[in-house]
């Protein structure tokens, strides 16, 4: 199989810490593409008709697309116990959480690359942190004893989710006022799958 991924992306990274965590990354061959919304990589292209990345590529059956397909399936390839039934709305709900917040967070950064700089919206970007706060306020509030149990895809996108706010908005200071969600990453980061992935401009 092969990914189509481009290292700095967090939905990549999602996709990437669930190989490792079922130890799938040796049946995975990672295809590097710069890619923007504004000029798709061919790659892209084929392998997904929204010309977006990660795409995962099998010898098979079609490419799946979008990381929530990706992640699910390479959990039942694996056998593992990402997606668990007895808690299944929680993980998709937690899941569906922490990738809307990284949809927020990443029209911000191209709002910044890919506009003029005179043509920059504020309030644009104004109304996208103030839906990453809600999510991260959510996760503080409500998800904390789901995040301290058995690891599941959730545990995946949240950690994905905070490792792309320190990557690209470290200056909005996400952890202030959310102590046990800055507790829990500090634990999560630490683990090899997320060491092993640290994006890099």
């Amino acid at each position: 199989m092969q990914l189509i991924h481009s290292p700095p992306s967090p939905f990549v990274r999602k996709v990437r810490v669930t190989l490792i965590e079922t130890d799938q990354q040796d049946a995975v061959e990672l295809v590097d593409v710069a890619t923007t919304p504004l000029k798709t990589a061919s790659e892209a292209a084929a392998a997904n008709p929204l010309g977006k990345i990660p795409a995962l590529v099998r010898p098979d059956g079609p490419a799946l697309h979008d990381s929530r397909v990706i992640c699910r399936f390479l959990s039942a390839r694996a056998g593992a116990n990402l997606y668990p039934e007895d808690a299944i709305w929680d993980v998709l709900t937690l899941e569906a959480t922490a990738d809307g917040l990284l949809d927020a967070a990443v029209l911000m950064v191209y709002e910044h690359r890919l506009r003029p700089a005179d043509m920059v919206y504020e309030p644009w970007l104004d109304a996208q942190w103030s839906k990453v706060s809600g999510a991260l306020d959510a996760l503080n509030a409500r998800w904390m004893s789901h995040l301290y149990g058995p690891d599941t895809i959730g545990h995946i996108a949240v950690g994905c989710a905070l490792g792309y706010l320190d990557f690209r908005h470290a200056d909005r200071d996400w952890r202030k006022g959310r102590d046990g969600l800055a507790a829990w990453y500090g634990t999560f980061a630490e683990r090899g799958s997320m060491q092993t992935t640290i994006p890099t401009a």
